[in-house]
């Protein structure tokens, strides 16, 4: 008869502690920005600000210049990638996660666009060459790219065709956008026209199985595909399972690790932390409950709206909004439930530190901390 394997469990404040140790949330990391793009493996940014916010609540001694100046250089760009979504990546990882990922959420959803009609007629291999070809003759933004399109396939769907474009050929959105303090239109061109230098090649699927549990580890199959996008993981896990250590959580759920990789004690003390909308902290696991208590599941979105968030004790514990009208910036802090003195203290702290660093200097600002919502 054979004996039932046992794994040691971990719990949900175990998995909080070394998850937010792998996403440099547990303390600040003196890591550069660019390093620090490439270990979380981009930074979500389907809005410019995300990403500068992301890497404050992360860095020591981070400025928003900083990644800034790596968008301008070229040594990080916007591009979609996991999810079908737009992240910020260091130029290789934009690539090469971008090659990895196409036949994942980037392929379903030109599949769901083509499955509604709008790309009836359209052979999508003259389409993908038709587009390379305008989009390299300089950044084209989608209303110019849907315009030049629709002079072949007048009877496509304007917004059918921009977004196969965007599916079928590796499109990064290039500066200013994305630029702290200037910004401007999405205008894309392809990985092969702005960056110089990066080999063209995707990622391996093991290599970022490991770099996915350095950092967002220790984690199942599952976790892995819903921050990914891809299916039908579990044979790269297989492969590496001698390589790995093996956990399983509360639910009996395999969780695989990296066996050098930082577990923290449970009871290490977190933080407070301000995170903006869509950190891939809240969206990189299929159960979230290590960050996201079961009662807040559904309060981190209005519709199709995201809002900034924070932690408490390595916890989601609120919401926090900023008013940067011309001649003050207010960050209003409200909690789901009510918040002690001294984590009240801690929240202020940190908040101030927050405005300090993404605020111009001598810009006046206050903190308020509204009501709990229930």
């Amino acid at each position: 008869m054979a004996l039932k394997t046992t794994r040691p469990v971990l719990g949900p404040r175990a998995l909080n502690r070394a998850t937010l140790a792998r996403q440099l949330l547990l303390s600040r990391s003196p890591m550069g920005a660019e390093d620090a793009v490439g270990h979380l493996l981009g930074l979500q940014a389907q809005n410019p600000k995300p990403p500068y916010y992301a890497l404050a609540a992360r860095l020591d001694g981070f400025r928003p210049e900083r990644l800034s100046a790596l968008m301008e250089s070229r040594a990080v760009a916007r591009i979609v990638t996991m999810r079908s979504t737009v992240h910020t990546h260091t130029a290789e990882d934009a690539v090469a996660l971008r090659g990895l990922f196409q036949s994942g959420a980037v392929d379903r959803e030109l599949a769901a666009f083509v499955s509604r009609g709008g790309l009836d007629g359209v052979d999508l291999d003259r389409l993908a060459a038709r587009s390379r070809t305008l989009v390299e003759e300089r950044p084209r933004t989608p209303k110019e790219l849907r315009e030049e399109l629709l002079k072949e396939w007048p009877g496509a769907d304007p917004q059918s065709l921009s977004v196969a474009a965007r599916c079928l050929l590796p499109l990064v959105q290039v500066t200013p956008r994305g630029l702290w303090g200037r910004g401007g239109q999405v205008a894309l061109t392809t990985t092969g026209t702005w960056f110089q230098g990066v080999a063209d090649r995707a990622a391996g699927l093991d290599e970022t199985v490991l770099r996915y549990l350095a950092a967002f580890g220790p984690a199942s199959v599952k976790d892995m595909q819903a921050w990914c996008g891809m299916t039908r993981l579990g044979d790269a896990f297989e492969r590496l399972r001698p390589r790995l250590l093996v956990f399983q959580d509360e639910r009996g759920t395999e969780l695989f690790d990296l066996p050098d990789a930082h577990r923290p004690d449970e009871d290490t003390p977190a933080p407070p932390r301000f995170l903006p909308e869509f950190d891939n902290l809240l969206l990189s696991h299929a159960d979230r409950t290590r960050v996201v208590p079961a009662e807040h599941r559904s309060r981190t979105w209005s519709g199709n709206q995201a809002h900034r968030v924070f932690l408490l004790d390595g916890f989601l514990a609120g919401t926090w909004s900023l008013d940067e009208a011309k001649d003050r910036t207010t960050l209003t802090v409200e909690p789901f439930a009510p918040v002690t003195r001294t984590r009240r203290a801690a929240l202020t702290a940190e908040a101030e530190r927050t405005l300090r660093l993404m605020t111009p200097q001598g810009t006046p600002y206050d903190i308020r901390h509204g009501e709990e919502r229930s």
